[in-house]
């Protein structure tokens, strides 16, 4: 199985990407590349068997509507501003970590999600069953939610200011997972001085997890807003380890062992 991990930005200077490959018991960075512009990040997609994408996969439903309606000429619809920035997701998000996820409909966390809107329309152009609520072989991840249920510090890595930082979290979660992740002198040297890269490798990891049923999906009640506003994939706070352990559970089909061996080649 590869698993691919995407650190989606709204420029492709500040876009990585991170594939695995699973083995039983094993698992190995194959593949790390910053600077990802769409078409290299739809190749990258088309060889993978699970996808994590670092971006929101929608916008609140109660922000849509009032925006249609409003732009349609009519009244604007009187609704909490809360509800307006936030979708029931991101509710979850906050109520397990204690974190708040940025709002796609008012901070610039949005300029990304029209890339990965654009990015989902060609991969359903293309024949992709896109489920926004991560049914499908695409799921949507929060690196940082997920580094703090895993117990790593999840704050203060971003950017040249949070280099020490970085290097710190780095360290750590080798040591945390060096008994079943391969991750070769290079891969660290871009994880150590690039945060895109590190985020975009935790996706990878939230994609095994969701590949492997460790995230909770959306409960029945939410289901339908879900499928138009995304669902961020939470791994289980005790999964780490158990992402190597459980390989032969995701073990891929025939032409997923082709789509394997035809990511592990990098790509420029």
């Amino acid at each position: 199985m590869i698993t691919l991990g995407i650190d989606l930005a709204s420029r492709p200077e500040r876009t990585a990407a991170c594939a695995i490959e699973w083995t039983d018991g094993r698992a190995r960075v194959v593949d790390l590349a910053c600077g990802q512009d769409d078409e290299a990040l739809l190749g990258r997609i088309a060889a993978a068997d699970k996808v994590g994408i670092d971006a929101p996969f929608g916008w609140p439903e109660a922000f849509v509507d009032a925006v249609a309606r409003f732009h349609a000429g009519g009244a604007w619809r009187a609704a909490p501003v809360p509800a307006l920035r936030y979708r029931q997701t991101d509710r979850v998000v906050a109520a397990r970590t204690g974190r708040w996820p940025l709002s796609v409909s008012t901070d610039l966390i949005g300029v990304p999600a029209f890339r990965v809107a654009r990015l989902l329309t060609r991969l359903a152009e293309q024949g992709e069953k896109v489920d926004r609520a991560g049914g499908g072989r695409l799921v949507e991840t929060y690196p940082a939610a997920a580094l703090r249920l895993w117990g790593f510090a999840s704050t203060g890595y971003k950017r040249r200011v949070g280099r020490p930082s970085l290097g710190r979290l780095l360290a750590v979660l080798r040591k945390r997972t060096q008994d079943w992740l391969d991750v070769d002198a290079a891969a660290r040297r871009l994880c150590g001085r690039s945060d895109d890269a590190l985020d975009a490798l935790v996706a990878a990891l939230i994609a095994r997890a969701s590949a492997l049923g460790l995230c909770a999906p959306p409960p029945p009640e939410h289901a339908a807003r879900a499928g138009a506003e995304g669902w961020i994939a939470l791994p289980e706070p005790d999964c780490l380890a158990a992402l190597a352990a459980t390989a032969s559970r995701g073990s891929p089909s025939g032409s997923a062992r082709r789509r394997s061996r035809a990511s592990s080649r990098p790509r420029p």
